[in-house]
């Protein structure tokens, strides 16, 4: 049986430029959380860190130079690495200094920022996306940490969003990836070291829902997929769904009422258990529409059964 866990408004953002588009949660090693505001407005070129409190309820909102796609916390407290515009960089919460690891991201195109990412093993895997939404051109990429190599994997996506790496019982390396347009979750043989990713085979095809996949988790036991639902339509509430990673059957939902964008999912410790994280924005909603959906760009939590938070390693940002 499919089991339904209806979330709870976790914390509202006062500023509206906040609530367009959050995404991206990732667990903190003080017990809080960050979260990245995309895009500050449909007309903003900037978006920001932020840095959640659990216990005082309080969020820290840190401006980027650029719209981030990912940010995830790095070994070095304060320091989160960020994919900005095409730029990977370490950003410093405390002191707001920008250093720049990598630029020229997806040069050989125009009209492509970097969008999500995963951290794996001292590498990360991102993507990019077309700012129109209708080429496929954006890019995929590994920037491989044994030597700081930028790689590109793939050149014909649009919007590049949930990633996800799993280890086979063949002992190698999948990645699990969405594209967004696409209405599909594939996965596709991954070889850090030589750098290379093999053809996807698609395990979960949505093509045929009005909702669109976005960010997306694999749970604790490498076992399942948590998928965050973009519906562009108008219902009661938004969704994430769990799917099996080997039969791509949907196996649990959560729902999050009033708001229908759902971006990202995240397993974060909230009150001593583990409890699902949810992010949703307020982007291509209409007066009327946030009217009616008075809890969009909120971020949400939900009841688990899991035991763990599972793996949402840091970054290694040097000495």
């Amino acid at each position: 049986m499919i089991s339904t866990t209806e979330c709870r408004v976790l914390f509202r953002p006062d500023a509206a430029e906040l609530r367009f588009l959050p995404e991206g949660p990732y667990s903190l090693p003080d017990g809080g959380f960050s979260w990245v505001g995309i895009q500050h407005g449909a007309s903003s070129k900037v978006g920001s860190v932020n840095v959640m409190n659990l216990a005082a309820l309080t969020n820290a909102s840190f401006e980027l130079p650029g719209r981030p796609g990912f940010a995830f916390p790095t070994t070095k407290p304060g320091a989160f690495v960020c994919g900005v515009e095409r730029q990977l960089g370490l950003f410093d919460v405390d002191a707001g200094t920008w250093t720049v690891l990598c630029d020229g991201v997806d040069s050989n195109v125009d009209n492509t920022i970097i969008n999500d990412g995963v951290v794996y093993e001292g590498s990360l895997i991102f993507g990019c996306k077309d700012l129109e939404f209708q080429t496929n051109k954006a890019g995929l990429y590994l920037y491989r940490g044994s030597d700081h190599k930028l790689i590109q994997l793939r050149n014909d996506q649009i919007c590049s969003n949930g990633k996800a790496v799993t280890r086979g019982i063949d002992d190698g390396l999948h990645l699990v990836d969405i594209d967004s347009p696409s209405k599909s979750i594939t996965i596709a043989s991954l070889d850090i070291g030589a750098g290379v990713l093999g053809d996807p085979n698609v395990i979960v095809d949505l093509s045929s829902e009005q909702m669109f996949p976005d960010g997306m988790i694999v749970t604790p036991d490498g076992q399942s997929l948590i998928v965050a639902m973009y519906d562009p339509a108008d219902p009661a509430y938004g969704v994430a769904r769990q799917y099996g990673l080997a039969t791509g059957e949907l196996e649990a939902v959560w729902t999050c009422p009033g708001s229908p964008r759902v971006t990202c999912p995240q397993l974060v410790m909230i009150d001593g258990s583990v409890q699902l994280v949810l992010t949703t924005a307020v982007e291509h909603m209409a007066a009327e529409q946030q009217a009616r959906h008075p809890n969009a760009g909120c971020l949400f939590a939900g009841l688990t059964t899991f035991d763990s938070i599972g793996e949402q390693p840091l970054f290694d940002a040097g000495s």
